[in-house]
């Protein structure tokens, strides 16, 4: 995410000027170092070259040093420790007592390069047609607004974040504001994310592969998904649709309050987790890999 934000910049289109201004004043609506904040990171008052000169920085050059380290760390521990497999079977329980490497360790060759190798020619098929044949995606990878440079002082009719980030805005739309801040919204929106790093020590599964998971945690995850994909949507329309959505369904606000149920419904998915994937009733793991 924060490689996407450092690059979204550089093109200096309309959409990158506003959509980093937008992004860049979320942090200042932090109480007491919010101003202060937010200076720091344009590198100057408003967005400016300073601001262009050091996203581009980030962008080509730090960031990427820092995912490139993160790689090599994860193949480090992961030479170490072994491979999963797709049963979920406790690797460490059954080793060989010549080698003493886990028996039922899957290989990296020729599982994980073929199993990668497929995700890549599917990716790679999605991508040459967004090149090829449909660049703008209706929109969505390259906004028309985009294509006019840079004006600081004429705001474009419809602001929003490209499609890969809107269900974090639909939350953060979905937040009222109080007191004229949107520090709780910011707030929500940044909990959203920080979150994912705690499924390890929130999932008290007595299983570790979903084929063998019940239909406790499938109902929830199936939930999560479809709240996920829905706050997306509502992220990529303006604010003012918002209001025509919910005329529609008879009440101004009702997609104001889809979004908020829907939030809602993302976190009780991790909040909960302890809960039901501990009571979950799970199938039999085959004590060898089948």
């Amino acid at each position: 995410m924060a490689e996407a934000f450092f690059g979204y910049l550089l093109p200096w289109g309309q959409m990158s000027y506003w959509g980093a201004q937008v992004i860049v004043n979320l942090f200042s609506a932090v109480p007491v170092i919010g101003d202060d904040l937010g200076t720091w990171i344009r590198g100057d008052y408003t967005i400016s070259d300073v601001t262009l000169n050091r996203f581009f920085a980030f962008h080509v050059a730090a960031v990427p040093l820092v995912l490139l380290i993160l790689v090599v760390v994860h193949l480090m521990a992961l030479h170490d420790v072994g491979s999963n497999n797709p049963d979920g079977i406790e690797i460490k329980d059954l080793k060989d007592p010549t080698t003493g490497h886990p028996v039922d360790g899957i290989p990296f060759h020729p599982y994980y390069t073929v199993k990668d190798l497929v995700g890549v020619v599917v990716f790679l098929a999605f991508f040459s047609m967004a090149v090829f044949f449909w660049p703008d995606v209706g929109g969505y990878f390259l906004e028309a607004n985009n294509f006019i440079p840079a004006n600081p002082l004429q705001t474009p009719e419809h602001i929003a974040p490209v499609w890969y980030f809107t269900p974090y805005y639909a939350m953060l739309r979905a937040v009222p504001s109080f007191l004229n801040s949107q520090f709780w919204g910011v707030l929500v929106m940044g909990a959203a994310v920080v979150i994912l790093f705690f499924l390890p020590w929130l999932d008290r599964g007595r299983v570790k592969s979903i084929r063998y998971r019940g239909i406790g945690y499938k109902a929830w995850l199936a939930a999560f998904v479809v709240s996920f994909l829905i706050l997306g949507y509502l992220g990529t329309v303006p604010i003012t649709i918002w209001g025509q959505f919910g005329s529609m369904l008879g009440h101004a606000d009702r997609a104001t309050v889809a979004a908020r149920v829907l939030t809602i419904v993302y976190f009780l998915f991790f909040i909960l987790m302890p809960w039901y994937t501990a009571r979950d009733t799970t199938k039999p793991v085959p004590v060898r890999l089948t």
